[in-house]
């Protein structure tokens, strides 16, 4: 009688704690990464995903004692198959610390098949995430996969495909390696009061120049600069992103629900994008009073769906560049000075200002350029700094 006594009892205790796992109602966002069509040459080369096992490595900002994942096939025109999707603490290149693997569960299942224009969360997992933690992600396709996949193309981060469904007791053979993340969409913790920062941006926000690997893009500074503060901080750049039209992926207008007001627990949100939308112009003035027009439009609705507090950052000097002409830099000044002037911000990162050459202020310094329009390692760090101080100015 004894021992079933204590069966029960272990069997009570371990409902109770996957009630309680179950039980949280506030989430959020410590990753994310904007969802976009991938075009076959961002698929990968020398395998199709179907019957693989893909390994990606992505760094959240803050921690929890449980998460969820949402996986995306919001962009793909077929389903995605997965069997299964296992997560643990990333170790060099494609290793994994085999004692943090843990299973993720789709409505109590393994299994998940997630309908093209769709995307689906995992059930709630215990999990002891660290802040800043490099985090491995594991996702076993079965044997449909669509086409083109729904993906982040910019990730700086390598990902590899191993055949079959990789077990994680076992060494991870790698057969194809490539700098993009398929899938993998969104982390959240608990949020227990904690705010996130959102950052729509493009290849300047998405680390365009940063080194692959070393998580050094500025929101990754950023998101250093306040662990202790322990803010959330959500990187939505895309490269080549325009905010009107035109560009690469949808422009930041037509993905601005998804991508910033679909997040969770967003405070304050960033809004650093508009030097494609001037490089691409063929009429520089016009682009000006219609990137301005964007910017109120997206503020308006940022804060008609709650966020506290919306940041606008000054666009960052690109002569030398291919976007540079005195027409396309009058439009540039002209923006920028009604980011700097106007009310419909509670605040400004004045990227311009910090990273532009004090002898020629259409020129990036040049010890901070990676090619006169993209910072590079040592520019991001400074930019990251310098929002992160701002940022806690306006939180005090």
């Amino acid at each position: 009688m004894r021992r079933y006594l204590s069966l029960f009892l272990a069997l009570a205790c371990t409902c109770c704690m996957d009630a309680s796992a179950q039980a949280i109602d506030a989430w959020t966002g410590t990753w994310a990464a904007a969802a976009e069509y991938t075009g076959q040459d961002d698929m990968p080369q020398t395998t199709s995903l179907a019957n693989t096992s893909l390994r990606q490595v992505v760094r959240v900002s803050i921690g929890g004692k449980s998460l969820r994942l949402q996986l995306s096939n919001e962009n793909s025109a077929e389903a995605v198959e997965i069997k299964a999707v296992y997560i643990a603490e990333a170790k060099d290149s494609c290793d994994i610390d085999r004692k943090t693997v843990a299973y993720l569960e789709f409505s109590g299942k393994r299994q998940v098949t997630i309908e093209p224009g769709k995307a689906a969360w995992s059930d709630p997992l215990r999990y002891d995430l660290q802040p800043l933690q490099r985090l491995s992600v594991t996702i076993c396709y079965g044997e449909q996969v669509p086409t083109n996949a729904t993906s982040h193309r910019g990730s700086r981060t390598t990902s590899f495909i191993s055949k079959g469904e990789a077990n994680p007791k076992k060494a991870f053979l790698s057969i194809e390696r490539l700098d993009h993340w398929y899938n993998i969409s969104k982390i959240e913790v608990p949020a227990e009061g904690r705010k996130a920062i959102a950052v729509l941006g493009n290849s300047i926000t998405d680390g365009r120049g940063s080194t692959t690997n070393s998580q050094n893009r500025w929101p990754d500074i950023m998101a250093e600069a306040l662990s202790q503060r322990e803010y959330g901080v959500l990187n939505l750049g895309i490269g080549g992103n325009c905010v009107i039209n035109g560009g690469l992926s949808q422009p930041a207008l037509q993905r601005f629900d998804r991508d910033i007001l679909g997040q969770s627990g967003v405070e304050t949100l960033i809004i650093f994008q508009g030097t494609n939308d001037i490089g691409e112009s063929s009429h520089a003035e016009k682009t000006a009073r219609q990137l301005i027009e964007a910017y109120k439009t997206m503020a308006d609705k940022a804060r008609k769906a709650g966020i506290r507090q919306v940041v606008g950052a000054t666009i960052t000097p690109f002569k030398g560049s291919g976007w540079y002409s005195p027409f396309h830099e009058a439009a540039r000044q002209v923006v920028n000075q009604w980011i700097r002037e106007t009310k419909v911000f509670d605040a400004v990162i004045d990227f311009d200002q910090l990273v532009r050459n004090p002898d020629d202020h259409e020129r990036l310094q040049e010890e901070l350029s990676d090619d006169w329009l993209h910072l590079n390692p040592q520019g991001y760090r400074a930019m990251g700094q310098y929002a992160a101080q701002i940022i806690s100015n306006i939180n005090k």
